[in-house]
């Protein structure tokens, strides 16, 4: 062996290096995931609690109902998540338009969706 041939391979300090780099990579690509499967999460309760809030309005069209006049609360739940819809109702002008707005909320009272819709029951 001569004294300037250095034999082939890594370093130590090469190593660390690259574990380092790899480290931070890997970091960066789980909370990458998270992130994403947090974002789903959400995007399905939202998705569950419009759901309900279109079973409500579609519920008073089939049924030809005009609302009374309030606000009520109720449970309505989707796909096994307990939702509660509030729904307001208000008069209009015309004695035979109502204004219904559905709201939706998680067990947390955070709102998920909101509807609003003018049924009507003319003669």
């Amino acid at each position: 062996m001569t004294s300037g041939h250095r034999p082939g391979g890594f370093t130590l300090i090469e190593v660390l290096v690259a574990l380092t780099i790899c480290a931070v990579a890997l970091m960066a690509s789980l909370r990458a995931t998270s992130s994403m499967t947090t974002n789903s999460e959400d995007l399905r309760m939202r998705t569950l609690a419009q759901w309900s809030a279109e079973n409500r309005l579609a519920q008073i069209r089939i049924q030809n109902e005009l609302p009374n006049v309030g606000r009520r609360v109720f449970d309505c739940p989707q796909a096994g998540y307990a939702l509660s819809c509030t729904e307001e109702v208000a008069s209009m002008p015309e004695p035979n338009f109502r204004r219904v707005e559905v709201q939706v909320r998680g067990a947390g009272g955070q709102l998920l969706a909101q509807l609003i819709a003018f049924p009507s029951r003319l003669p």
